[in-house]
């Protein structure tokens, strides 16, 4: 009997992620530090987010540390991020290519939403009160476990000053 039930609990995280409805949009609003993750057109879940060093304005160049503004689509998953998990944005799109070319800079790329280290433990609260990725979307590694539930690839984002 004991064997059954640690079977059964081991299991249970897959057969409750099953069951999760996707969501059909992600909107960030920088200037908020707000995420919402949207199903037919309703806020299912918000999280408070941390950006870049430097958030404000959209992301010019490779080191700039700010976080892109407009629509892009969250278009794969990484599961052994250094970072916990992670979720790809789409940046840069070709119009970002092509305004970087014209400043003959690199654009950057490596966009991510992502949780934190797990040598971080137990400084989630702290880190989530300040700005310090190079330019990603942070959340806590409990919230990213609902978020990775939730949102499917491709799911499209759109971020907002």
């Amino acid at each position: 009997m004991r064997y059954l039930t640690f079977a059964l609990l081991m299991l249970a995280p897959l057969f409750a992620s099953a069951t999760i409805k996707p969501v059909d949009q992600v909107i960030v609003y920088k200037s908020k530090g707000l995420m919402q993750l949207i199903r037919d057109e309703r806020v299912v879940k918000s999280y408070k987010v941390v950006f870049g060093e430097n958030p404000k304005g959209h992301k010019m160049q490779q080191g700039d540390e700010r976080t892109p503004e407009g629509r892009y689509t969250l278009d794969w998953k990484n599961p052994n991020s250094r970072f916990y998990r992670s979720i790809h944005i789409s940046y840069p799109n070709q119009r970002d290519r092509a305004r970087a070319a014209r400043r003959g800079v690199d654009p950057g790329g490596a966009i991510m939403i992502h949780g934190m280290k797990p040598q971080w433990k137990g400084m989630e609260s702290y880190l989530q009160k300040m700005n310090w990725t190079d330019g990603c979307i942070a959340v806590t590694n409990r919230e990213m476990d609902e978020i990775w539930a939730m949102v499917k690839t491709p799911t499209p984002i759109d971020i907002y000053p």
